[in-house]
Order: structure tokens, then sequence, then C-alpha cells
């Protein structure tokens, strides 16, 4: 027994901790796993912040065409990506696994497709940018097909990522509970 004034327990030494509970393997890795799922959500909504400020900017006219572009077709939708990063947020705190399997699946259908549809509209922009050096929409001086590419790159990695990681982390709750149910 430990004390804060009194000396140390009779008859221990301090090598007795073998025999003390440890938390279950899954439970730890949950909790690693539900840290690293809360990084990439916040990297998300940084993500989804420059966009839908991009947007708002270019609709509202707040500053000129030339100094940021209007946005391409795909940025629209992926506005929408702010759905799975609620569910995303929503799942973690209590485990709740029907809003994790909503936020997967609309992270396919609401980040990483417009990102696909992103990438193959701005491709002729592109070729025609590298083969010719001709850009008619810019973001800030720098050409816009060049500067939403570097979005599309770190978007797709973080999406791909949360989505990795939110398929093992569901995998730790389903044996956290098969685990429940034999006993």
């Amino acid at each position: 027994m430990a004390s804060r004034a009194g000396p140390r327990a009779a008859g221990t030494d301090g090598s007795d901790f073998q025999h003390r509970e440890r938390v279950a393997s899954h439970y730890q890795m949950s909790v690693a796993l539900k840290s690293e799922i809360r990084k990439l959500n916040i990297a998300h909504a940084l993500i989804w912040l420059l966009m839908a400020t991009q947007v708002m900017v270019s609709q509202l006219s707040l500053v000129s065409h030339k100094v940021v572009a209007s946005p391409y077709q795909w940025e629209y939708p992926y506005l929408l990506s702010i759905v799975p990063l609620v569910f995303s947020f929503l799942a973690l705190p209590r485990n709740n696994i029907s809003y994790l399997v909503i936020s997967m699946i609309s992270a396919g259908l609401f980040c990483v497709a417009p990102l696909i549809y992103g990438s193959m509209e701005m491709f002729p922009v592109a070729q025609q940018l590298y083969r010719h050096g001709k850009a008619y929409r810019f973001i800030f001086g720098f050409p816009a097909v060049t500067v939403m590419y570097l979005v599309i790159v770190i978007a797709v990695q973080v999406h791909a990522w949360q989505i990795y990681y939110s398929k093992k982390l569901l995998d730790q709750w389903f044996t956290g509970t098969q685990e429940k149910k034999k006993k």
C-alpha cells in the first residue's frame, strides 16, 4: 500500500507488479486509433474550411477573380464532406459503431468521389498549363490548377488514412464486443 507520508508497506520491494491487471490491448489500440482519427479530422476540417472560404469569397465577389479564381465544379460537392466529418466526431466519444460506419461510407461518397472527379475535370487544364505554359485561373498569383491539385493530393491522403484508421477502429470495437459475448 502506498502512502504519502509513511514508509512503503512491509514486505514489498517494488517487484510485485506482475500480478496486477493490465488494460486489454483492444482498449489501448482503440485509444490510439481515436487519437489518430481526431488528428485527421482536424486536417480534414482545415481543408474543408479552405475550400469553403474559396467558394464563399468567389461567390460573394469579395475579391477580384484575378486574386481568387472561381471554383471548379467538383468543389461544390466536396463541401458536403462536412457530413462524414460530423459523424466521425460524433462516433468517437461513445464508440458509436453506426455513426462510424456512416462516416466511412459518406467519406467515400462525399470526400473521395469529388476528388477523383476533380482530378479528371482539371486534367486538361493541367495539360495545357504544363505543355504551353498558359493558365487562365489564379489563386494569389499561382495557377489555380496547380494549387487545387496540391489540395487534392493532400486531401486524398487525409481521407484514405481516415477510412483506414476508421476500419481498424471498427475491427477493434468488434473484437472487444466479441470478447465480452464469450464471457
